[in-house]
């Protein structure tokens, strides 16, 4: 889809978030010259809860929006995605959409022809906002962003997932199924990570939460700027 369609006044974005806190954290960045063409809506924890929120919303308002994004915290895989750093998704990947076997480990829902498990992110916005974060020194890295419904909390399911998706760079619950809301409407989507933690094993005293809301408040200032 053409940037013209979502940087032109006549259109709006509509930003995704799981939680009343990433809401807040985007709400208070925004500029106020801004404010008006961005939308901010809470969407739940969750593929599930993300995808139906999003549709449910989209349905009644889609012709306002020229682009959708899912922004929020999440966990970074190293070495990609450092605490407080941002992730952009190149993709959005429902990781564990798919079966389990004794002999193949687990098999995607691709590979069993029941659907599809990657969803692609709009480039030129990707790449115009990863320039930008760039330029304002920021530390950011595009690559793959999983959707699970279990936050990965173990060595053992960081590394099987490595082995699946070696480009693997932040983990969330909700991107996937904002995606597959925003393609049901044609329109192009984004995925945006600040990491809080590393992906692997459970260690709540590692999580800087409120570093990384802090980080995804400087990112707001800086898309509202690009798109």
């Amino acid at each position: 889809m053409e940037a013209s369609r979502y940087t032109g006044a006549s259109y709006r974005i509509l930003i995704a978030t799981a939680v009343q806190a990433e809401r807040n954290a985007i709400l208070q960045a925004l500029p106020y010259h801004a404010r008006e063409r961005y939308e901010v809506i809470i969407v739940g924890v969750g593929p599930a809860s993300a995808a139906a929120e999003t549709a449910a919303h989209l349905a009644l308002h889609s012709d306002e929006y020229g682009l959708v994004i899912s922004a929020g915290i999440g966990g970074g895989f190293a070495p990609y995605a450092p605490i407080g750093s941002i992730v952009l998704a190149d993709q959005m990947i429902a990781a564990d959409l798919g079966s389990e076997t004794p002999d193949q480990g687990f098999i995607a829902v691709d590979e069993l022809g029941f659907g599809h498990s990657t969803l692609q992110a709009d480039r030129s916005s990707t790449q115009a906002v990863a320039s930008a974060l760039q330029a304002a020194t920021i530390p950011v890295h595009v690559g793959s962003v999983l959707t699970v419904s279990t936050t990965t909390g173990s060595a053992e399911t960081t590394t099987a997932l490595l082995q699946r998706i070696p480009n693997a760079a932040a983990e969330g619950m909700e991107g996937f199924g904002v995606a597959l809301a925003a393609n049901l409407f044609d329109l192009p989507v984004m995925e945006l990570r600040a990491i809080s933690n590393t992906v692997g094993p459970r260690d709540r005293d590692s999580w800087r939460i409120p570093d990384a809301l802090k980080s995804l408040g400087q990112a707001t200032r800086i898309l509202a700027e690009v798109l």
